[in-house]
């Protein structure tokens, strides 16, 4: 696949207006499990009740119809082929709740926990143009701390089920830097964008 498509992406927080689009990219797996990106967001005994009959599908749709920010799509020809969740920090409740990952200070922040990438342009920059294209948001809408969580693999090859929270080289490669190393393998980082 030519890398010249990167350049071609389109990135959009995610409205009733492209809905269609999201669910189209997130497929009949809610991306993976069931999830429909509510994972962070819910306590975990209704995120486990809402992997059925569409429980975290319909509460991301209720995010969205009530204008909430939930994250942001990559286009590519008309079709999403890439999203990461962003919304506020306190927005994520097992972020707030995390030892590892609580708040190093009392910076408003908006977080990026996940990501998800269509399986036919994986391994081609697009998180990484993903991530510059949420830095670029984040400046425009006047939104100063972007913090995320990304793994650093200790095998050389790590399987995709396991990159959904993103890898620190693809962040390293957007910008962001290490902010705190509570965890060896799971540095908080961040994007300062009036820097």
């Amino acid at each position: 696949m030519e890398t010249n498509f990167l350049d071609q992406l389109i990135f959009e927080p995610l409205t009733r207006k492209n809905w269609g689009l999201f669910v189209e990219l997130f497929g009949s797996k809610g991306a993976c499990g069931n999830c429909w990106c509510m994972y962070y967001r819910l306590p975990k005994p209704e995120f486990r009740e809402g992997k059925t009959e569409d429980g975290n599908k319909n509460a991301m749709k209720e995010l969205v119809w009530e204008n909430k920010p939930a994250g942001i799509l990559g286009i590519y020809e008309g079709r999403a082929i890439a999203w990461c969740a962003f919304a506020p920090r306190e927005d994520f409740v097992k972020l707030e709740k995390s030892r590892v990952h609580k708040r190093i200070d009392k910076e408003k922040v908006w977080s990026i926990p996940c990501f998800f990438i269509d399986k036919h342009f994986r391994r081609n920059g697009v998180s990484v143009a993903l991530l510059k294209g949420v830095t670029g948001y984040a400046k425009a809408a006047g939104i100063d701390i972007i913090e995320a969580y990304p793994t650093i693999p200790t095998q050389e090859k790590l399987p995709d089920s396991f990159a959904w929270i993103g890898l620190y080289t693809s962040f390293e490669r957007a910008g962001f830097e290490i902010v705190d190393r509570t965890s060896i393998n799971r540095p908080m980082v961040r994007y300062y964008t009036n820097n």
